[in-house]
């Protein structure tokens, strides 16, 4: 079975869109090295194509456009080497190097392509498929749509550009969903701008019809956005009555990082007495992260700031690599998808543990020159 189905539609005025659909649903679509191959190959095709007008991108099966990244063959590579004592690094993986430089590079595309990229949310759209989901620049999310950045619990960090773009949201917002893995749905993430257009599940056989009959293809946001509309127009009703936690709970959250350190912002949090199902999920999460992947966390957002696109790529680059050479990402890992016992050796049982030598190394290149330094600087 072929994990990436590739297929060009014409449209009324001879154009052509391409359609990209992640065909792995038994596991919930996660990205392998190669279907990361796949799309490359052929998005930097259909760039310089003057006849492919707009790509549709979206996930086979009703659950998932995406759960993340294949970290799974991460842990075993990780394995495969040779295990150094704790506060030491092991050697660069190389089938780490491989799969964070070609994701980013991916993702970097789908930011510059140049041409819209439609990606259907539906249902579950997580880590490596928010980087894919967060490049495109027509973000549709529907009702069933559950948008998470949940690395905190198996002691990695929100990367695939998740270093730049939960920067831009609301003040507190970018640090409380990277910190707490919480789910995100529609209504959230079309208030925060995660998604851009908001679009009911069953309309979903109506779209690409829809954009094969659009005339016009002289511009082609003009022509998506015609379509999106009507789409969005006629789907009012099914997000009406869904909840937005995130916007409900702003000016709590806030409150409640308002602290001069991680430690009592992470104490804060965890000390809020809530009969909220949603707030109570994203507490657990938090008390199950990795003391390590938070300090993390905290730092890369900090540093991040100001960068630009490619800087934060490049930058996520040597820190994921880093990530891979260390004991603790495979050790969340392990108890959390391989062994699935949920009882992570985390290496410090506290933030106030985390060794600072350690963090500094975890954030220096492994490089003298990124693998990434061919990107542009320029945010397209």
């Amino acid at each position: 079975m072929n994990s990436v189905l590739i297929t060009e539609h014409t449209t009324l005025d001879g154009r052509r869109i391409g359609h990209l659909q992640l065909n792995a649903p038994a596991s919930l679509n996660a990205l392998t090295l190669d279907m990361i191959t796949q799309l490359l190959a052929v998005l930097r095709r259909w760039q310089h194509d003057v006849n492919l007008v707009a790509v549709l991108l979206d996930g086979a099966g009703d659950k998932a456009f995406c759960a993340g990244g294949d970290v799974v063959s991460l842990y075993h590579a990780i394995r495969e080497i040779e295990p150094t004592p704790d506060a030491t690094l092991a050697p660069i993986p190389e089938l780490a190097a491989r799969f964070f430089e070609q994701e980013y590079r991916l993702d970097y595309l789908l930011h510059t392509f140049g041409k819209p990229v439609l990606c259907w949310g539906g249902g579950i759209v997580m880590g490596g498929g928010m980087g894919l989901f967060m490049a495109s620049s027509h973000r549709i999310v529907t009702e069933t749509s559950r948008l998470a950045m949940p690395e905190v619990t198996i002691a990695l960090y929100p990367d695939v550009g998740g270093s730049w773009f939960l920067n831009h949201l609301p003040p507190g917002l970018g640090e409380f969903i990277a910190l707490t893995g919480c789910t995100i749905k529609a209504p959230d993430a079309y208030w925060l701008g995660l998604g851009n257009r908001a679009i009911a599940a069953e309309k979903w056989g109506e779209l690409l019809p829809a954009l094969r009959l659009v005339a016009n293809w002289q511009n082609p946001d003009v022509a998506v956005n015609e379509v999106l509309r009507k789409l969005e127009a006629a789907s009012v009703a099914a997000f009406s009555d869904l909840p937005a936690p995130l916007q409900s709970h702003h000016p709590q959250i806030r409150q409640w990082l308002d602290k001069d350190n991680l430690q009592d912002k992470v104490a804060a949090l965890l000390a809020v007495a809530s009969d909220d199902p949603w707030y109570h999920q994203a507490q657990q999460n938090l008390a199950a992260g990795s003391p390590l992947a938070m300090a993390i966390i905290a730092r890369q957002l900090a540093r991040s700031r100001h960068s630009s696109l490619a800087e934060v790529f490049q930058t996520e680059l040597a820190l994921s690599v880093q990530l891979c050479r260390f004991r603790e990402f495979a050790e969340g890992v392990r108890a959390r998808l391989i062994d699935k016992d949920q009882q992570p050796d985390w290496t410090y049982n506290c933030l106030a543990e985390v060794d600072t030598a350690l963090l500094d190394a975890l954030f220096e290149s492994p490089w003298a020159m990124s693998p990434l330094a061919d990107l542009s600087r320029r945010f397209l």
